[in-house]
């Protein structure tokens, strides 16, 4: 049995698949998506496909490249731990209706604005709750004001925003493009692959990310609070507020039931799959802008707003950044790499531990996602020596209890909440 990626079909059954949707565009005729509830969104291969390995250069399951859209991220410890930054700004929409709706602050919906109805950029593609089912995603193209802010919050439950990505390729001009680092890197990778896409990938927004839980994640909450499925409305995993909270609209009338955002995190992030749980990049490396949450701001002052930390990682980003503040659509202070640290220590504290993980996948002999030009040995080594020790151990422990030496059909990836991968 190989234990080489050789295919998406290997991506897929040896759990290293985001979901992201890139296979769609780059196929379309010969891939499509399903969403296993207790595992994620994966792609399906109709007759014919599967076994070639033309996806795999914009699979960010099978490797991202640090480096491919800024260039080196230099050698210091900033630059080490969350790659290149030309800048970094803190700060929110100046608009406080989309600043009040959106998660934390509402940069990235304020920028895409910005770009529709100032640099003449012709829809938004990004992700939004299903109507029909308001706890399943849909990808979305937005053309208005009154559309972003409708679909304005951050959504954890399965994405796949990629699968739109021809959409843009066949547009009238630029585009906006949001989604999570790994859609970001694939949207980019795919840009590069196919010029028509490239060309009018305007700007590309990538949200901070710790993961994206199964839809199952979602329905065990329901049931928590005693909601069945089918009387849900409106769903809101965050928002109306920093951070807001776990928000149900139920079409009987009854008041909303709510679940406050730690609480409710704290719940789904057990089911956030393996690739989530080997991921190099929370902070959104490959975009040209990356946003999330500014949590000091929030840890000092519960009553804030809504507050995001912005890092500008290529001149594109740079250039409308500063037209949208010149605008007066965000409000933004500069600020120094420290803040970074300070506002996202969970994500970079996992990401220091990722190369003990990785090693243990490897005493197992399973195949990793190639990983370059992230320091991720370097991170790892500034690790005490029974923390080195502790993130290698345990993840063979957990992979061995979890059969993660075999490749498995997406039907048998599905974990439990009470036992993680990693």
């Amino acid at each position: 049995m190989s234990r080489r990626i050789r295919s998406l079909q290997d991506v897929v059954e040896w759990g290293l698949c985001a979901g992201c949707g890139a296979c769609v565009s780059c196929h379309d005729q010969a891939v499509s998506l399903v969403n296993f509830e207790a595992v994620g969104i994966r792609p399906m291969f109709k007759r014919g496909c599967g076994s070639c390995n033309e996806c795999l250069s914009i699979c960010p399951g099978f490797g991202i490249d640090a480096e491919f859209a800024t260039g080196s991220g230099g050698s210091s410890l900033a630059e080490m731990e969350f790659g290149s930054a030309l800048e970094i700004w803190e700060g929110h929409a100046a608009d406080p209706e989309i600043r009040y709706c959106a998660s934390s602050g509402g940069i990235l919906s304020a920028l895409a604005l910005y770009c529709l109805e100032q640099e003449s950029m012709f829809f938004v593609l990004h992700t939004a709750g299903d109507p029909d089912r308001p706890w399943l995603n849909v990808t979305v193209q937005s053309r208005t004001r009154a559309e972003l802010l409708g679909r304005a919050g951050s959504r954890y439950a399965p994405a796949s925003p990629c699968e739109g990505l021809a959409d843009i390729g066949s547009s009238e001009g630029p585009c906006v493009f949001i989604g999570k680092p790994c859609d970001t890197a694939a949207a980019m990778m795919l840009g590069k692959r196919r010029p028509e896409i490239g060309r009018r990938l305007g700007l590309v927004l990538a949200c901070f990310c710790a993961g994206t839980p199964s839809t199952q994640g979602t329905l065990d909450l329901f049931q928590e609070m005693g909601v069945p499925p089918e009387q849900v409305k409106r769903l809101r995993y965050r928002g109306n507020g920093w951070p807001g909270g776990f928000e149900v609209v139920r079409g009987n009338g009854f008041r909303p039931d709510f679940v406050p955002y730690d609480k409710a995190w704290g719940a789904l992030t057990h089911y956030v799959p393996l690739r989530c749980r080997l991921c190099p990049d929370g902070l959104g490396q490959i975009a040209d802008i990356s946003c999330g949450d500014a949590w000091e701001h929030y840890q000092l002052n519960p009553n804030d707003p809504g507050r995001s930390l912005v890092i500008v990682r290529t001149a594109k980003g740079q250039d409308i950044l500063r037209r949208a503040i010149a605008a007066k659509y965000v409000e933004l202070t500069r600020v120094e790499a420290g803040n970074v640290f300070a506002a996202q220590p969970q994500l970079l504290s996992r990401r220091r531990e990722l190369m003990g993980r990785l090693l243990g996948m490897r005493l197992l002999l399973r195949p990793t996602p190639a990983f370059k030009h992230f320091s991720l040995l370097r991170s790892w080594m500034s690790l005490p020596g029974k923390k080195k020790l502790r993130t290698v151990a345990g993840s063979v422990v957990r992979g061995v209890g979890h059969g993660l030496w075999r490749r498995q059909p997406v039907s048998q990836q599905a974990r439990t909440p009470e036992q993680p991968v990693a």
